[in-house]
Order: structure tokens, then C-alpha cells, then sequence
């Protein structure tokens, strides 16, 4: 946050009573052209869990050219957002909600599930899928770096089928089964999309990173074309092959058998972003938290704030202060569901009722502690708008 943007986000919402969460529109709309631009003609398909917000969700779709579909988190995610007017809809990760394939199979909404395992294929048929009205699937190839044999694997831990004779083998599993149809190919490369490349205080670490996305890339560029054209030899044809995420747009949209890239925390432009450095987006994402204590000389504490970021336990999924500068959280405390003390010479200057403006570590899921985001353009707040949990949705 630089002092322009504080000082146009703090005269939007001065009337606001803290703790409120806000998005800057300018710094969104700058941030989705710039992911674009970043893709050069390849499609985006928006990542919704680094957004889960409906109104932002359509602002992005309904904009300039580049974004196409959505990669939802959950099936009924998916089912809802269809529900809404969504479509184009893949869910990123299989399910085992029988329920919700009920529901898909009874209606036939524009929904391709994630699959990677004959008891996923089961699951879908036992939910009375035909024929007649096949279910849409994307089988997931895992998109990991293997070194020594397997005994060393880098990047998370997914689908099961890492080489290309495993993918042609389950696709053609798939495509034995009359009620599925087999319409994309998913890798997401975690461990370059995911890990910033330029770690603070940490010069050989990022060196090291660096090396090991590079090799990574290398090869995943080689398994992927040879895994995507023997699933193409079986089926004939493919709607997508999706891949990476707002950390390797460039990478991946270069790859020919990639058609598209998931992206989606790169319009908000959380913390751990600030770790990479091929880009930089703008934040656009913040939330603000009041004063409510001064404990002593050079500690200022405000109500709540403890909006830990899901991953490894670690300090960069701790939410950052970022206004005034000069505050860090105390270590002893880190941020607390009741309270969060804030050190450094900064803290001096803070009275009872003033408000702390934070960053989130992470994007979406900013949106799980907030019912409501109000969207500032300019100086003024243009819009409230509900977050899924706003709209009574908890999905995952």
C-alpha cells in the first residue's frame, strides 16, 4: 500500500466503522489487464477460491476479453454458481459428495468434475449417471518434479498420474465408460505457480527456488505435450488443457499443448505475492482493524485481526500491517482472534479508535471472514457487495 492509495482508500471510507474489509477496483481492474497481458492470447480461467465473491466474480468474466470459465474449489460451489447464471464451470478437485452427483447428474448443469481415480468414475455412476446425458471429466495429470527415482518429490501432492503412459491409461478408462465424457486435461505446477521466487532476507534460498522451477518447467514442459498427446490419440479431441496459476502465467501459456491458465489471487494481489519477481501487482485487497488499547510505549493493540492463512505454519501466513508503516506484529502474539498487539515506533502515534489497515497472506480466503467487501473507485465507495459467506455459503 503506498501512501496515494492509503490516503484515497482512507477519505473513501471514513464513515466506515472498523473491522471492515475493501477492495480497490482501480488496482483490480489494473491487476486482471496486467494478467492478461501476461498470458498473451492464451485464456484465463478464473480460479473463484481467490475470490469467492460473486459480484467480482461476474466483474472480471463480463469485462475485456482474456478471462473464460470458472475453476471452482467444490462441487457444490459449482452447482450453486450454475445456479446463478455461471457456466463453463470445472470443479479443480475431485469430489466424493454423492448428494451434490445426485444433483449434477439429475440436472445436467454446465459442470466438468476432476478426476484422477477409477473410485471417483464409480462414484459418478453410482449417482445414476447414463448414456444419455454424460458427465463432463478432466482427468488430472500430476504436474510434481520427481528426482531420484521418485524419492524426492517437489510440488503438492495431487492426482496420482504422473507419467504419460499412467494419464493414456486412465483416459482410456474413462472413455470405456458410456456416461462420462472426457473433455479436458488439468496440471497445475504448484511448485513454481505457488512458491514466490524471491523470498525476503533469504538470497540462496531464492537462488535455489529459482533453479528448481526452472528444472521443473523444463520438465514438465516435455511430460505434459507427450501426456496430452497420447490422451489425444484416444479421444480424438479435447475442449481444454489447463494449467499453472497467476505465478507461472507466462510459462505455461508458452507450452503448445496448454489452451488455458488458471488465475485468480493475482487480482487481489495478497502478501505472498510481494515474493516474486517477474511481477508485481498492486494490492488491492485490504482489511482494517481498530485500535482499542495501548498497552504501553511503542505497542498499540486492536480489536481481532487474527486472519491466519491456510498452509505450513509460518510467519508469511501471518496478514501484514501495512498503514501506518512501521508497525509489525509482536511474535510472542502474532495476530490473535481477540486481539492483535502492534510494535514499533509507529505504535506511539496511534489513539484508542484509530484503525490499522491490513494485507491477508492470501486472497480468497479474506473473504471467509468478511460477510461483506465494499468496492472503492476513486475516492468514494462505489458498492457493498456480499462475499459466499455474505450469501450464508460455507463451501470449504
Amino acid at each position: 500500500m503506498t501512501l496515494a492509495q492509503h490516503e484515497r482508500l482512507e477519505r473513501a471510507c471514513a464513515e466506515l466503522t472498523p473491522p471492515f474489509a475493501c477492495v480497490d477496483l482501480d488496482a483490480f481492474d489494473a491487476n486482471a489487464a496486467d494478467l492478461v497481458r501476461r498470458a498473451a492470447g492464451t485464456p484465463l480461467r478464473l480460479a473463484s477460491k481467490s475470490v469467492r465473491c460473486r459480484a467480482l466474480q461476474r466483474r472480471v468474466l463480463d469485462g475485456p476479453p482474456g478471462f473464460r470459465g470458472t475453476l471452482a474449489l467444490t462441487l457444490p460451489e459449482a452447482l450453486w454458481l450454475a445456479d446463478h447464471g455461471f457456466d463453463d464451470l470445472v470443479v479443480g478437485y475431485p469430489t466424493a459428495d454423492r448428494p451434490a452427483l445426485a444433483r449434477l447428474v439429475g440436472e445436467g448443469a454446465p459442470v466438468t468434475l476432476m478426476v484422477d481415480a477409477v473410485q471417483q468414475l464409480d462414484l459418478i455412476a453410482a449417482a445414476g449417471a447414463t448414456a444419455v446425458a454424460p458427465v463432463r471429466v478432466c482427468i488430472e495429470l500430476d504436474a510434481g518434479l520427481r528426482l531420484f527415482g521418485g524419492r524426492v518429490r517437489i510440488g503438492a501432492k495431487r492426482s496420482p498420474l504422473h507419467d504419460p503412459d499412467a494419464l493414456a491409461a486412465f483416459a482410456a478408462e474413462v472413455l470405456r465408460r458410456p456416461e462420462l465424457r472426457l473433455v479436458g486435461v488439468m496440471a497445475y505446477e504448484s511448485q513454481i505457480a505457488g512458491v514466490g521466487d524471491a523470498p525476503r532476507a533469504r538470497p540462496v534460498g531464492g537462488a535455489l527456488i529459482r533453479a528448481m522451477q526452472a528444472a521443473s518447467a523444463r520438465e514438465l514442459r516435455a511430460r505434459r505435450a507427450a501426456a496430452v498427446a497420447r490422451v489425444l490419440e484416444l479421444a480424438g479431441s479435447l475442449e481444454f488443457v489447463n494449467a499453472g496459476g497467476t505465478g507461472s502465467i507466462e510459462r505455461s501459456a508458452s507450452e503448445p499443448a496448454v489452451t488455458e491458465v488458471a488465475a485468480g489471487s493475482g487480482l487481489l494481489a495478497p502478501a505472498l505475492f510481494d515474493r516474486y519477481r517477474g511481477f508485481a501487482p498492486t494490492p488491492a485487497a485490504f482489511f482494517a482493524i481498530p485500535v482499542v488499547r495501548r498497552p504501553g510505549p511503542g505497542v498499540a493493540t486492536a480489536l481481532g485481526g487474527g486472519y491466519v492463512a491456510s498452509g505450513p505454519p509460518a510467519r508469511d501466513r501471518l496478514p501484514e500491517p501495512v498503514y501506518p508503516p512501521g508497525l509489525r506484529l509482536d511474535p510472542r502474539e502474532g495476530a490473535g482472534e481477540a486481539q492483535t498487539p502492534l510494535l514499533g515506533p509507529a505504535a506511539d502515534a496511534l489513539r484508542v479508535g484509530d484503525r490499522v489497515w491490513m494485507r491477508h497472506a492470501k486472497a480468497g480466503e479474506l473473504g471467509e471472514r468478511f460477510s461483506s467487501l465494499f468496492l472503492v473507485s476513486g475516492e468514494r465507495i462505489v458498492e457493498e457487495v456480499a462475499t459466499y459467506r455474505g450469501e450464508g455459503c460455507c463451501f470449504l
